[in-house]
């Protein structure tokens, strides 16, 4: 009965946009690369946790392709009560903010944006998946993002 009055609740768009979303994760949790990709918006962007991750579908699917062909590719759990969504009053775009967890990786974040594509559905335009970093151990990590590596002789 709750569901319902949520379902209710959620402006229009939030539904099909969560979807797509979950259709996403599960796409690649089950290493279906034609869904996976199928989702992505022919211009999408994948930008990955590497600052040079920053793909074209067609580049992120060339670098992908060997993961979802050997049969694993990832599988990031959203939480869904964590999942933020707001729909254009139009109903065209979508953007997105959701916690996830990832086995080896632990938390993470994916935010982005879909857009309405030919077919009038929701498709990922941009995907941006980060690693969350408590504040008490930033400072950690900056030093050693910003560590230089030693020089071979």
């Amino acid at each position: 009965m709750l569901a319902l009055f949520i379902a209710l609740l959620a402006p229009a768009g939030v539904d099909e946009a969560t979807r797509t979303l979950d259709a996403f994760h599960a796409a690649a949790a089950g290493a279906d690369e034609a869904a996976y990709f199928g989702l992505f918006h022919p211009d999408g962007v994948f930008v990955g946790t590497d600052a040079t991750e920053v793909w074209s579908v067609e580049a992120f699917r060339a670098y992908a392709h060997p993961h979802f062909e050997k049969g694993k590719a990832w599988t990031m759990v959203p939480d869904a009560a964590g999942r933020r969504i707001r729909v254009s009053a139009d109903g065209q775009t979508a953007w997105f903010y959701e916690p996830l967890q990832h086995e080896k990786y632990g938390a993470l974040r994916g935010s982005g944006t879909l857009v309405r594509g030919a077919a009038g559905t929701f498709q990922v335009a941009q995907y941006v998946l980060s690693f969350a970093v408590p504040n008490d151990r930033a400072d950690a990590v900056i030093e050693a993002l910003l560590a230089k590596t030693p020089s071979p002789k």
